[in-house]
C-alpha cells in the first residue's frame, strides 16, 4: 500500500515514524513550507520534514493545496491512501484523491473537541481523560466516520505539554491499527454521534486574549488555565506593567479575605496570587525580556 503523509510538527512525526518502523510504503510527505525563524531568521524546516529528509522520504511543501502543478505532483505519486497528522485543512480534490481516502488522527475523543487546540481546550475545562481518534476525512472539519479511539486519563496536575507527549504516542499506536485494518479490508467507519450543540466541548484556535489569566475567576479555573496552556502558547499576567508569564504553579486551597488578584511574596521563597478558595502560588514563570527560571531565582532578581 502507497502512503502519503502530512502533517507539520513534532506531534506528527511519532506517527509518521510509527509508519516507517512497521514498515509501510510511505513515498512522500507533504508539509509546510520552510519559515524564518530565530534571531537570524535563518530558514527552519518543519519536523515533519527533517524526519523525512532523514529517512530519504521524498518532501512536498506547497504554498497552496489547490495549486495545480501540487495537484499533478500528488497524484504522481499514486497513494492508495493519505494520513493527515497536524496538518492544515484540506480541499476536496486532495483528501478524496485516493481510492483509499484519507485518514486523520485527532487528538481528543471525537466528536468533542473539534479544532485546532483539542488539547489545551481539553485541560482547560479540567478534563479527567482524553484521547485520540482516527476518522475519515469529509467536507466539515473533524467530522468524518470514526476508524478507531483510544482512551488516555489526565492527571489533576498534567500540563497541556505532557498531555500532548502522551497523545503523540498513543496516536502513532492507534494509527498503526488503523492502517493496518484499512490493508486488511477489516473496517467499517461509524458515523460520529449526534450530541446536542449545547453538550458539545469546542477546541477553537487560542488567542492571546484567552491567555491572560482572570485573578477573578475561582482557584481551579486559574490553575486549569495555567497547565492547560504550558508550555505553549503559556498563560500570562501583568506584573508592574511587565508580561509574566506562568509555566508551573500549585494550588493553596484556604479561607482568606484578600483581594483576588492581589499579590503576596516573601521576596525569597514565594509569589503567590489571591483568587477565591485560596491562592495560585508561582512555581515557574519568565518576565518579560528575562529567561524562564524557578520562583526562588526569579525572586533575586525581582523587587516590587
Amino acid at each position: 500500500m502507497r502512503i502519503i503523509f502530512m502533517g507539520t510538527p513534532d506531534f506528527a512525526v511519532a506517527s509518521l515514524d510509527a509508519l516507517v518502523q512497521h514498515g509501510y510504503n510511505v513515498v512522500a510527505v507533504v508539509t509546510a513550507p520552510d519559515k524564518p525563524a530565530g534571531r537570524g531568521l535563518q530558514l527552519h524546516q518543519s519536523a515533519v520534514k527533517q524526519y523525512a529528509v532523514s529517512k530519504q522520504i521524498p518532501v512536498l511543501q506547497p504554498e497552496k493545496l489547490k495549486n495545480p502543478s501540487f495537484l499533478e505532483e500528488l497524484r504522481s505519486f499514486k497513494a492508495d491512501l493519505q494520513v493527515v497528522v497536524a496538518f492544515r485543512m484540506l480541499p476536496e480534490v486532495v483528501w478524496n484523491m485516493p481510492p483509499l481516502g484519507t485518514i486523520n488522527v485527532h487528538a481528543s475523543l471525537l466528536p468533542q473537541y473539534r479544532g485546532a487546540a483539542p488539547i489545551n481546550w481539553a485541560i482547560i475545562n479540567g478534563e479527567t481523560v482524553s484521547g485520540v481518534t482516527t476518522f475519515k476525512l469529509q467536507h466539515e472539519i473533524d467530522t468524518g466516520n470514526i476508524l478507531f479511539t483510544a482512551e488516555v486519563p489526565v492527571r489533576a496536575d498534567e500540563t497541556a505539554g505532557e498531555l500532548h507527549d502522551a497523545l503523540m504516542q498513543a496516536g502513532a499506536e492507534v494509527l498503526v491499527k488503523t492502517v493496518r485494518a484499512l490493508e486488511m479490508g477489516d473496517i467499517n467507519g461509524l458515523p460520529q454521534q449526534n450530541v446536542p450543540v449545547d453538550s458539545l466541548k469546542h477546541a477553537p484556535k487560542i488567542f492571546k486574549e484567552d491567555c491572560r489569566i482572570d485573578w477573578e475567576a475561582p482557584m481551579d479555573v486559574v490553575y486549569n488555565r495555567i497547565r492547560g496552556l504550558s508550555p505553549y502558547p503559556t498563560a500570562f499576567t501583568l506584573l508592574k506593567d511587565k508580561t509574566l508569564k506562568i509555566f508551573k504553579a500549585q494550588k493553596e486551597p484556604t479561607q482568606h479575605t484578600h483581594a483576588p488578584g492581589s499579590l503576596h511574596t516573601d521576596h525569597k521563597t514565594f509569589l503567590k496570587f489571591a483568587v477565591t478558595g485560596g491562592y495560585i502560588d508561582l512555581a515557574e514563570v519568565q518576565l518579560e525580556g528575562k529567561k524562564k527560571m524557578g520562583i526562588e531565582e526569579f525572586l533575586r532578581g525581582w523587587r516590587d
